[in-house]
């Protein structure tokens, strides 16, 4: 028998279309549960066993395991929303989530889209484009070009007022990618073409700006919850714990900040989220820089999803995100005002990847022999494994998401430490013997880290084994 949420009935969304797979669509699919809405999972030839395949209340297959011809396929999940009859279709992260064009099919489809309208994707996925709604919103922006730097000359005067070093950003960039970093006028000079080039290859435009790099800042996002009239921010999460610009390890809330610089941050990300509009769950990201002491931060980019570490946030504050999504989505106003949402202890999350540490981080799908998962007051975890399961080479390698929370931050580590220690994963290789030995690490424990600081840490790491 269904557990739902008997106080709530939907009002638009009765059967709910996941166009994802892994850990993020049982998210969802709990989710909808709760709410008493039906789910139908979609999949591709390599998780027809998966878990979301399993648990969701229909399935539908739509291709073949190249995401391209599946998860990334918007004729397919299209045709399997009107087949199944959904009233919506939630996208998760990554794959079409921040599509605009898809969101736009949604809707011209006569279907709800749960997260953001079209344009509102559109506009805060240009980079560019997002800048310029924060400058008109009144939050700082780390110093760079206004806009899309068409040509080496632009970017060379550019570069003259902001000074170096700098990066070179993809304008349509995500997940770390379509950034590189330049020391001086010769280094512009040779990678400005190199990376519009790269630009247009990645993500089919090849639109860049240039930003001013702090090599020691940290990197902290807002979450924001918004009705399309209202909007608030759930506090920051920081996430500056980074291997190749990709997130490992992140916690709620930032060891960084003060009450007053948190508040304004905060509160910064919440009016942009007012400004544009926003509906749904959403990220505001920012470099926060103590570097001369100013506790300064700066907006660089707009998340217009869940996020991968939306758990922590979660357990801080005590809302279910994946679930008011839903909510609003079903055309319910935001249920909460700023004042409700309070800070309570400090939680933490490791992102288990299938990746072999001994070969370079080199990908390691295979069958999962062995698993065996912590538990105890205040453990989660994410996942999409199970005792035989196989992971596939075809996509992300996220494993599993483990979360703890306690009431101070020291007491989150002490309990991440042991919820590590009880982890069994045999079959694939993982990160897991790194999150242990971060969990220990007395500069971690101190809150004393940056966006390079892991990339440091890790060679340091290497030349100790030689």
């Amino acid at each position: 028998m269904s557990v739902i949420d008997s106080s709530y009935r939907p009002r638009r969304i009765h059967k709910l279309l996941v166009a994802n797979r892994g850990e993020i669509a049982l998210r969802v699919i709990r989710a909808a549960r709760e709410l008493g809405m039906r789910s139908v999972a979609v999949y591709s030839d390599a998780d027809r066993d998966a878990l979301a395949t399993r648990m969701a209340d229909e399935a539908v297959h739509i291709g073949p395991a190249h995401a391209t011809r599946s998860y990334l396929n918007v004729d397919a999940v299209l045709k399997a929303a009107r087949e199944t009859g959904v009233q919506a279709v939630h996208p998760g992260y990554g794959f079409l989530s921040e599509n605009a064009a898809f969101a736009q099919a949604v809707s011209d489809a006569g279907l709800i889209f749960v997260g953001p309208d079209a344009e509102t994707i559109r506009k805060m996925g240009d980079k560019a484009a997002a800048r310029a709604c924060a400058l008109a919103a009144g939050v700082p922006t780390v110093p760079g070009s206004a806009g899309v730097v068409s040509s080496l000359d632009e970017a060379l005067t550019h570069a003259g007022g902001m000074g170096y070093p700098l990066m070179i950003k993809a304008a349509a960039g995500g997940g770390g990618r379509g950034i590189r970093v330049v020391q001086d006028e010769a280094e512009l000079r040779a990678q400005m073409p190199q990376a519009q080039a790269e630009a247009q290859a990645a993500f089919g435009y090849g639109g860049v700006y240039l930003e001013r790099y702090l090599p020691r800042a940290r990197h902290i996002e807002v979450q924001v919850l918004g009705d399309g009239k209202n909007a608030i921010h759930l506090y920051e999460r920081e996430c500056s714990l980074q291997r190749r610009r990709q997130k490992v390890f992140e916690e709620a809330p930032s060891p960084a900040l003060d009450a007053a610089t948190r508040q304004r941050l905060c509160e910064s990300a919440a009016q942009l989220a007012r400004s544009v509009g926003y509906r749904g769950a959403g990220t505001l990201e920012f470099l926060y820089d103590d570097s001369r002491g100013a506790h300064d931060f700066y907006f660089i980019e707009m998340n217009t999803r869940i996020q991968v570490e939306h758990p922590i946030t979660e357990a801080v504050t005590g809302v279910d995100l994946v679930r008011e999504m839903l909510r609003i989505a079903d055309g319910e106003p935001l249920r909460w005002r700023q004042q409700d949402i309070s800070l309570r202890g400090a939680a933490i999350e490791c992102r288990l990847n299938a990746e072999d540490p001994q070969r370079n981080f080199a990908p390691s799908p295979g069958r999962v022999d062995q698993l065996r998962w912590p538990g105890g007051p205040g453990v989660r975890v994410d996942s999409m494994l199970y005792p035989g399961c196989t992971v596939s080479p075809y996509y992300d390698s996220l494993l599993a998401k483990l979360i703890v929370w306690d009431e101070d931050r020291g007491a989150a580590l002490a309990r991440l430490s042991r919820a590590l220690d009880e982890v069994e994963l045999d079959g694939v290789h993982s990160t897991l013997a790194l999150h242990r030995a971060l969990a220990q690490d007395p500069e971690v424990a101190a809150g004393n880290y940056h966006t390079n600081w892991l990339e440091a840490w890790m060679r340091a790491e290497r030349e100790e084994q030689r």
